[in-house]
């Protein structure tokens, strides 16, 4: 089979090397010992070498520095380097390192130590980023055979590589790791730069503690913020949805209020409601996103058939139904890669999160019914719940990606065809948050209304699937859903359970199907 016959079989996420690079070659190899040629960074037709070590493991290449690098003016005009070469170690020891030429590191030409990688076309940012992660991976670096001290990659096998294509869902995805990284980066330099300085300005301990003190508190308190990240309890409370991580501070609050004779009695119906809003939530997320996407499944038809014509409302087992039979749903397949749906189709899709679910549904169950072994909960009985929720929550962290924004003012900008959105960021355990303002330009009109803003800030109504309005009985800002009980048609908050006759539109249930 020839090559062009293979390209053509190769997935579309994935592309020949020569369709991506057309010049590929080995950094000079320059005469170290020949002295004719080394010259200082301001002398005529300088060019700096770049060796293996210029480059960083971020893929970033070290500035020119006057005082280390090497410089010749007798280098080769083919081996100059140009911006969007990229450039990856021949010699490799643990990853391969690869980084991208920018202009500000010319002139410049690579040593014998890399490979030169010309792109046949320009490439863009986030389809260059993908190609760097790429050549940094051990895909790449377990092709290099020799000592385990100095391994060297060939370029027949660089060539006979097939490099990702682009995507800008994992790209954005990189792009805000890197951010991240860089930003963590920064931090630790400042805080390195104030320790070195400390007698700097003054030469007694004591004026250097309290410049310390004072220069460096809003380092300390970046710390202290960051370690809180470290703890999944912090993360919960602070970076999810407004309902779980309200009914997760309410956990919290049981917990500690260990001094009481039922304590373990209130802890242990709070893990439960906090399960099922969890499940209740990422449920309504679910049904939402698959209405808008033309995609239904056997449980999402019921819960509409309990809404609209049956005595009594959705419980934990309808919940649970619709987050395991979405993955099989019809249409799935067709949604983009990046779309929050597949996320949410594989939050409960193994025997481990059916087993949590299952026991803890068991549990709600018979508490609900007056069906409690024992007037106090046991210490192992509570533990066991406590643990299927701490593990249901850790497998819906990515609920803390996709924001959820209640929309309060639209302002149509007919110049520049986008609306200007006014919202509140519905994410932690407190309702009260400050505004916010975005622009949209996307190609539906924004409501008044709640919608869950994706990773690449794409907007989907959530409404009236979940619904968000100040409540009739303790007037907190409240989410709520459609519910039943004996026939009549009710709206149930998620976060605090409160509940009344349905008082929204019924033409909007009637129009999603659920009446």
């Amino acid at each position: 089979m020839s090559n062009t016959e293979q390209h053509e079989e190769l997935s579309p996420d994935r592309l020949p090397f020569d369709s991506v690079f057309s010049t590929v070659f080995n950094g000079w190899a320059f005469d170290r010992r020949a002295a004719d040629g080394t010259c200082g960074p301001a002398d005529s037709d300088a060019v700096r070498l770049i060796w293996l070590k210029n480059i960083g493991r971020d893929g970033v290449i070290a500035e020119p520095d006057p005082e280390v690098d090497d410089w010749r003016n007798d280098a080769p005009e083919r081996f100059r380097l140009r911006a969007g070469d990229i450039l990856l170690s021949s010699v490799i020891s643990g990853r391969p390192k690869a980084a991208l030429v920018q202009e500000s590191d010319l002139p410049a030409v690579a040593v014998r130590s890399l490979f030169v990688l010309r792109p046949a076309k320009s490439l863009s940012p986030e389809h260059a980023r993908l190609i760097l992660a790429f050549l940094r991976s051990d895909t790449v670096g377990d092709l290099a055979a020799g000592s385990s001290g100095q391994q060297h990659l060939r370029l027949s096998q660089l060539k006979a590589l097939d490099l990702p294509n682009e995507d800008q869902a994992l790209s954005a995805a990189l792009a805000d790791l890197a951010a991240a990284g860089q930003r963590l980066g920064a931090m630790a330099a400042e805080a390195g730069a104030l320790a070195e300085s400390v007698f700097d300005r003054s030469g007694s301990p004591e004026e250097a503690r309290r410049l310390i003190i004072t220069t460096g508190q809003l380092t300390r308190l970046r710390s202290v913020a960051a370690a809180q990240l470290d703890d999944p309890d912090f993360i919960v409370r602070t970076r999810y949805p407004y309902p779980i991580a309200l009914r997760w501070r309410n956990v919290e609050a049981q917990k500690s209020a260990n001094s009481q004779d039922d304590a373990q009695v209130k802890e242990y119906a709070a893990v439960l409601k906090a399960a099922e809003t969890l499940l209740g939530y990422s449920a309504l997320l679910t049904t939402a996103l698959a209405h808008e996407a033309g995609i239904t499944c056997k449980a999402i038809r019921a819960f509409k058939k309990k809404i609209a014509t049956g005595p009594g409302g959705p419980g934990f087992g309808d919940w649970q139904r619709i987050l395991q039979q979405i993955a099989t749903a019809e249409g799935m397949s067709r949604l983009p890669l990046e779309h929050p749906l597949h996320e949410l189709a594989v939050f409960l899709a193994d025997d481990e999160a059916e087993a949590a679910c299952r026991s803890l549904g068991t549990k709600r169950n018979s508490k609900a019914h007056g069906r409690e072994d024992l007037p106090a909960v046991s210490a192992a009985k509570l533990k066991e719940a406590q643990d299927g929720l701490r593990f249901l929550l850790d497998r819906a962290r990515f609920l803390a990606d996709l924001q959820l924004l209640d929309v309060t003012n639209v302002v149509w900008d007919p110049h520049e065809q986008s609306d200007t959105v006014t919202f509140r960021r519905l994410m932690g355990d407190h309702p009260v948050v400050p505004t916010e303002n975005l622009c949209y330009a996307g190609p539906e009109r924004i409501g008044h209304i709640l919608y869950l803003a994706d990773r690449d800030q794409g907007l989907h109504p959530l409404s009236p699937f979940l619904t968000c309005e100040k409540c009739k009985h303790c007037a907190a800002l409240s989410l709520f859903h459609a519910d039943k009980e004996e026939g009549v048609l009710l709206q149930t908050s998620l976060d605090h359970g409160h509940f009344y006759p349905y008082e929204g539109d019924e033409r909007a249930l009637r129009a999603v199907g659920l009446q």
